[in-house]
């Protein structure tokens, strides 16, 4: 267990270093995270096409994308190739500072 002393120490020793870029979102963050995810999107089709993705996945995804990354839960990856795409997405999104809970995948318990 750290002593208090210690704890007030390191806030004093880091007190003068500036604050990271990522500490602070861009005002309008959501807006931001759809700009940035539509544009992950354009590049993960482009690269992996549409080879195996079903019509529903796609319109519902469509429909997250118009609603302004607003809809969450109602793309449901169900074919091998969808959950790949699915999963592209989230890695991209992360390496773009969105958190997991941005996605819009969801499949309804059965």
């Amino acid at each position: 267990m750290l002593p208090t002393l210690g704890l007030a120490c390191l806030a004093t020793a880091t007190a003068g270093f500036a604050q990271p870029t990522w500490a602070a979102p861009p005002e309008n963050w959501p807006a931001v995270k759809c700009e940035r995810y539509t544009k992950a999107w354009g590049e993960a089709l482009a690269r992996f096409g549409r080879k195996g993705l079903g019509q529903p996945f796609i319109d519902s995804h469509e429909a997250f994308l118009a609603s302004g990354c607003s809809i969450k839960g109602e793309v449901c990856p169900r074919s091998k190739e969808e959950l790949d795409l699915a999963n592209v997405m989230i890695i991209m999104g992360m390496n773009q500072g969105m958190a997991s809970t941005f996605m819009p995948f969801a499949c309804p318990r059965t």
